[in-house]
């Protein structure tokens, strides 16, 4: 079986490890010799379950992976289509928000643009292990993977995102007959056009409104029915104001603030990102329904303020059992197919729970830097990218700080060897919840 030993081995490469990644090659060479990325997938791809034709970033491309921390980087979003050619007309097309496939793209032509650090594929890992010296002191990792091989590495970076989100109402289901928006891509071109009828997209934010869209032009034969908690669809906030928010300068705000301004400013900024859609989507929902009403063929439907209190598959269909949030009564939805746009778990990444209570900290939080609070005999670092919300802000999941926050987690690496020991007030951030020992199944990244 293969085994190597490396300084830092980053798990997912998606924009967050691939960030770092040039960060590394820039301002730490020597770091970047022996540094690692390991992707289970066999291509490099950025919202792989969503990377829709005609779906579109709502982040500016100046907030690629390089340009605030360095405008001048031969890795910038600008150079990458200068050197396919793409330049002039993306100059013509007059947006400062590619489509998601380009920014795709972008990424996959940055791994392999990478002159020192190595992007490994086909790695998915199913085990992450302490390795204690004499002592009990614990100095470096090791990593086990699918194919059998094994990596030992003094540092771990984790880009992967967080768990999907699957309520339990849904979890009885069979595989074939509900699917996460983490895989609705890979799903959508397996169903049947001539079998699939009717098909439900239960969420009312952006990914949801992805899905009643594509399902409803992929599947032309098919009614097509969303079904959500709030009381319609709504447009994301995205006032100049808020956005200043996202500025990488605004984490230091964030992570200094008290508790309740913390709690206030996730609450308020939710809207930014999470409870809303963006207005050309908006637009074009509202439309198609009113045209195929307009025309008497009507296969788009939306159901407002109801929850899916049940689940169940009867026979070849599912059956889902409605509550009407305003009177309380029950109503019965029969589909063939159901699509979960019900966002990801709050909860840090099962993998990085299991890792840190396999060293005794079963309560973690992160320092400033990104890096994991670890019981002293723990000299190995761990940092977390991409779920720290709850100490860095909502930006933390998305594309707007990457730049800034892999200079950060590369003076972290440079700085000193001293572990980031666990401290003796209150973690910052809700404690995770102490996880069954289980091996997890990283997955790919979709947001960050």
């Amino acid at each position: 079986m293969e085994h190597q030993e490396v300084e830092l081995l980053a798990i997912g490469a998606g924009p967050a490890n691939l960030a770092l990644a040039v960060a590394l090659e820039e301002l730490a060479p020597e770091i970047a010799a022996n540094t690692t990325i390991v992707e289970q997938h066999d291509t490099v791809a950025w919202q792989r379950g969503m990377l829709l034709p005609w779906s579109q970033s709502q982040v500016s491309f100046l907030k690629d992976l390089v340009t605030l921390r360095n405008p001048r980087s031969e890795f910038s979003f600008l150079n990458f289509l200068h050197a396919n050619g793409r330049l002039d007309e993306f100059i013509n097309l007059g947006t400062f928000t590619p489509y998601r496939r380009e920014i795709s793209d972008y990424l996959s032509w940055v791994a392999a643009s990478l002159k020192s650090v190595r992007v490994l594929h086909g790695r998915k890992v199913v085990a992450v292990e302490p390795r204690a010296e004499v002592g009990g002191e614990v100095t470096s990792w090791l990593v086990r993977f699918s194919d059998g091989s094994t990596t030992g590495a003094r540092s771990l970076v984790f880009g992967t995102g967080r768990d999907p989100h699957v309520p339990t109402e849904f979890l009885g289901l069979p595989q074939e007959k509900v699917a996460h928006s983490i895989e609705f891509a890979q799903r959508l071109k397996q169903l049947d056009p001539a079998t699939t009828k009717r098909v439900v997209v239960v969420g009312g934010a952006q990914s949801a409104a992805e899905m009643f869209w594509e399902s409803h032009q992929a599947l032309p034969g098919a009614e097509v029915t969303m079904v959500m908690r709030s009381i319609g669809l709504n447009g994301y906030e995205s006032s100049k104001f808020t956005n200043e928010l996202f500025y990488p300068s605004f984490v230091d705000t964030f992570n200094s603030a008290l508790p309740d301004a913390r709690e206030q400013l996730l609450r308020e900024m939710h809207r930014t990102n999470y409870g809303g859609l963006s207005p050309a989507t908006l637009e074009n929902l509202y439309r198609t329904i009113y045209l195929e009403k307009l025309s008497g063929d009507q296969r788009m439907s939306v159901i407002t303020m109801v929850e899916v209190a049940d689940a169940r598959s009867e026979g070849d269909e599912v059956v889902l059992t409605l509550v009407d949030r305003k009177d309380g009564s029950r109503t019965e939805l029969r589909c063939d197919v159901v699509l979960l746009g019900t966002g990801y778990s709050q909860k840090m990444p099962l993998v990085t729970r299991n890792l840190a209570a396999s060293v005794g900290a079963d309560d973690f939080t992160v320092t400033r830097n990104y890096r994991v609070t670890l019981p002293a005999h723990v000299t190995a670092r761990v940092y977390l990218q991409g779920v720290n919300e709850a100490t860095h802000g909502i930006a933390d999941s998305l594309i707007s700080v990457l730049a800034i926050r892999s200079s950060e987690i590369v003076a972290d690496l440079r700085a000193d060897d001293r572990p980031a020991h666990t401290p003796a007030q209150a973690p910052a951030q809700p404690p995770a919840q102490a996880p069954a020992r289980t091996q997890p199944e990283l997955l790919d990244v979709v947001r960050s």
